[in-house]
C-alpha cells in the first residue's frame, strides 16, 4: 500500500500538465465524473458575470456586433478544431448533440444519393442516437440497421448511405478504430458519421487526417464547457458545398438579415446554424476553452493511459480478487480515458464513494463508471480513489 502511495506522489511531482490544475474550482473531493460533467475552470464566473452585466446590461443590442456575438458559433468551432483534428472553418458551435446528431445524419443520406436506402447505426451507441438514427430514417425513406462497430465492415454493402458511430462506448470506455471503419466505410461509397463526445478533449481524434465527413459533439464532459454547453458540428471542407442541412434557418442563411422567403445556405461551416445561439452559456464555453492554451492533446493522452493503467493496477492491489470486473479494454489502442468496473452491487457502491468523497456514477445495471480528466485528475487522486474502492468492498 505505502509502495503505491509513494508512486503516485513521485508520478505526481513528474507530471507536467500537473500545474494546469490550479485552473479550476476543486475541493478534496477525488472527482472522476468529468466524462459526464467536466469541473469549472476558475476564470469562468468572472467571464459571464462580464457578458451579462457588461456585454448585455450596458451594450445590449450593439453586443451582436461590439463584444463578437454573431461570430461566436465559428469563432468558438476554430478554438475546438485543434483538439479534435480540424482545421479552421470546419466546426460550428451551436445547438444540443442530439439536434446536431440529426443535422448530420439526414444530410449524410442526402448527399449518400437516392440509390443508397440504408443507414447503420453503433447498436451499443448511446440511446439518443439510435433514436435520432431510427428517426432519421424514418424520415429519409431509409431501412435503419443497427451493427456492433465489429460487425461493420462487413455490413457494409453499396445500399449503405451513411454510418453512425461512437468513437468511445459511453458504458465501456472502449476506444473504437476510427481510421479503420472510415476507410471501410468510404470504401463502400458511403459516408462516416461520428460522435465525440467521450474522445474530444481526451484523446487525438484526426477528423482532417482520417477523412471523417461528418462529426459532431458535447462541450460539457472534457471540454468542461458547463452543464448543457452547446454541441458542435463538423463538416469535411470537401462536403461542405453539398451539406444539405434538415434545419435550415435564418443564422444560415447566406443573408441571413435579407428575410427573403426562399432559402440560401451560406458557405462553409455556418450552414449548419439554425437559430438564434444560445449566447450566455457559449460564451462560457469559449472562456472554458481558455484551460487549453498551450496544452497538447498527446500530453493529455498519455497521461490519461498512465492515469488509467496505474488506477487498475491500485485496483487490483486493494480489492478481493474477482469482487469487480473492468470491462474496459487493456490494449491502450482500444481505451478511451475511463474505466468501468462490473460490480454486482455497483448501485449501493458508487452512492457509498460518493459519501467517502470518490465521486464516479453507476450505469445501470452493474457498472462502476470512473473518468479520468488529465487536466486536473492526479495519481494521489487515482491512489486514493482506488483504495477508498477496496474499503467499500470490504
Amino acid at each position: 500500500m505505502s509502495e503505491l502511495v509513494s508512486r503516485a506522489q513521485e508520478l505526481d511531482a513528474a507530471d507536467e500538465l500537473a500545474p494546469l490544475r490550479s485552473r479550476f474550482v476543486l475541493d478534496d473531493v477525488v472527482y472522476l465524473d468529468g466524462n459526464s460533467l467536466g469541473a469549472l475552470p476558475a476564470h469562468v464566473p468572472g467571464r459571464v458575470e462580464d457578458v451579462v452585466r457588461r456585454q448585455w446590461g450596458e451594450l445590449r443590442i450593439r453586443s451582436w456586433e461590439e463584444s463578437g456575438w454573431w461570430t461566436a458559433p465559428e469563432r468558438i468551432g476554430d478554438r475546438i478544431a485543434p483538439l479534435v483534428g480540424a482545421g479552421p472553418g470546419r466546426i460550428v458551435v451551436g445547438d444540443s448533440t442530439s439536434v446536431n446528431v440529426f443535422k448530420a445524419l439526414v444530410a449524410a443520406v442526402r448527399m449518400a444519393g437516392p440509390d443508397r436506402d440504408e443507414v447503420l447505426v453503433d447498436a451499443t451507441t448511446f440511446p439518443t442516437d439510435g433514436y435520432i438514427a431510427e428517426s432519421a430514417a424514418r424520415l429519409t425513406g431509409r431501412t435503419l440497421r443497427p451493427v456492433t462497430p465489429a460487425e461493420l465492415p462487413s455490413a457494409l454493402s453499396r445500399r449503405t448511405a451513411a454510418v453512425l458511430l461512437n468513437h468511445v462506448d459511453y458504458r465501456t470506455g472502449r476506444l473504437h478504430d476510427l481510421p479503420a471503419l472510415t476507410a471501410a466505410v468510404h470504401a463502400h461509397g458511403a459516408l462516416a458519421v461520428w460522435d465525440l463526445c467521450h474522445s474530444a478533449g481526451a484523446l487525438p481524434v484526426g477528423l482532417d487526417e482520417h477523412g471523417v465527413d461528418l462529426a459532431v459533439g458535447c462541450t460539457y464532459k472534457y471540454l468542461n464547457g458547463g452543464p448543457g454547453s452547446p454541441a458542435y458540428l463538423y463538416v469535411r471542407e470537401e462536403l461542405q458545398e453539398r451539406f444539405d442541412s434538415p434545419l435550415p434557418g435564418w443564422n444560415s442563411h447566406a443573408e441571413p438579415f435579407g428575410m427573403s422567403p426562399s432559402y440560401a445556405p451560406a458557405p462553409g461551416a455556418p450552414r449548419g446554424r439554425v437559430g438564434t445561439p444560445d449566447i450566455l452559456s457559449m460564451l462560457a464555453l469559449e472562456a472554458a476553452l481558455e484551460v487549453w492554451d498551450g496544452v497538447r492533446v498527446e500530453a493529455v493522452r498519455a497521461k490519461s493511459l498512465a492515469l488509467t493503467d496505474f488506477f487498475l493496477e491500485c485496483v487490483a492491489a486493494y480489492t478481493e480478487p474477482g469482487r469487480v470486473e473492468s470491462v474496459t479494454p487493456l490494449p491502450h489502442a482500444e481505451r478511451g480515458s475511463q474505466i468501468a468496473l462490473r460490480c454486482p452491487d455497483a448501485g449501493e457502491v458508487m452512492k457509498r464513494l460518493i459519501d467517502r468523497g470518490v465521486v464516479g456514477d453507476f450505469r445501470h445495471p452493474d457498472v462502476l463508471r470512473f473518468g479520468f480528466t488529465p487536466l486536473y485528475v492526479g495519481f494521489a487522486d487515482t491512489e486514493r480513489a482506488a483504495r477508498v474502492l477496496g474499503e467499500v468492498l470490504g
